[in-house]
């Protein structure tokens, strides 16, 4: 903690930057690490705690997908059908990062700061990405469980509208998944630079969901969101087993992994102790 303190000191004008002004990227690194610090600080049941309720919340997503494709599926085109689905898929996003639960993919970037920074070790990165992973898991697998059951039963979802959502995640080999990963991961590190970067609550909504509706339409792989709808597939539908779960969290997870840390983390903290 101490070289954290030494090589990072806020000063009373760093912490209150001039409005008028976008902050230096120094600072943005700065805020990115004293905030990463403080999640190492806190207690294994609470960042699990945490996890878990970012799974269920991002789960949000997926009912306004399942809502609106079954709402406008064969009503309209199946562009104009893809960009309102693009649109849905940054709700969850929304409840998630600006009521600031715990995303593993924000995580992937954001934790490994400090380590880079030599304020924390690599077991301790581990810990805490083992424990907001599991969290996120078994949230968005709880959360699968009731919207299987509560969707249909009300209408507001259909199982087809699952298996399509579930279909467009696993139809693919294994290495289309890990590169379409690592551009999701990419800009989920990119969002958590950009949300630190932004100064108020609506310009970061704004952030939110211009960086994951891209992440929607383009149909890239995040291993959150994803495992809510490839689980709540298989539990739908007998054409997506088990293995098809499997494959795809395997490799969504490693890809978002590789484009956070790589793509945003250490090029970004590279970039600054550089200049």
């Amino acid at each position: 903690m101490s070289k954290f303190s030494d090589l990072f000191k806020f000063r009373n004008k760093d912490i209150a930057p001039a409005t008028d002004r976008p902050k230096e990227v120094n600072q943005i690194l700065e805020e990115q690490i004293h905030a990463s610090l403080k999640e190492f600080e806190r207690s294994n049941s609470g960042l699990l705690l945490s996890g878990f309720t970012a799974g269920m919340e991002i789960g949000f997503s997926v009912v306004l997908m399942g809502t609106i494709y079954t709402l406008f599926a064969g009503e309209v085109s199946p562009q104009s059908l893809k960009i309102y689905l693009a649109l849905c898929y940054s709700v969850g996003f929304i409840f998630v990062i600006i009521g600031r639960s715990e995303l593993f993919t924000e995580h992937t970037a954001l934790a490994i700061l400090p380590v880079l920074n030599r304020s924390v070790g690599i077991r301790e990165l581990l810990i805490l990405w083992g424990l907001v992973y599991s969290g996120n898991l078994l949230g968005g697998w709880l959360f699968s469980l009731i919207l299987s059951y509560v969707g249909p039963t009300i209408g507001f979802a259909s199982e087809e509208a699952f298996y399509y959502l579930a279909h467009h995640m696993v139809d693919y080999d294994w290495n289309i998944i890990l590169i379409s990963a690592i551009l999701a991961g990419w800009m989920m590190g990119l969002l958590g630079w950009l949300v630190t970067s932004s100064q108020e609550t609506i310009s970061r909504i704004v952030v939110i969901i211009m960086v994951t509706s891209i992440i929607g339409a383009a149909g890239l792989h995040h291993c959150i969101v994803g495992s809510v709808e490839v689980f709540l597939g298989m539990i739908s539908s007998e054409e997506i087993g088990f293995g098809d779960y499997l494959k795809f969290q395997f490799w969504a997870t490693l890809g978002n992994v590789i484009g956070g840390t790589v793509f945003v983390a250490v090029l970004k903290f590279s970039n600054v102790r550089a200049s």
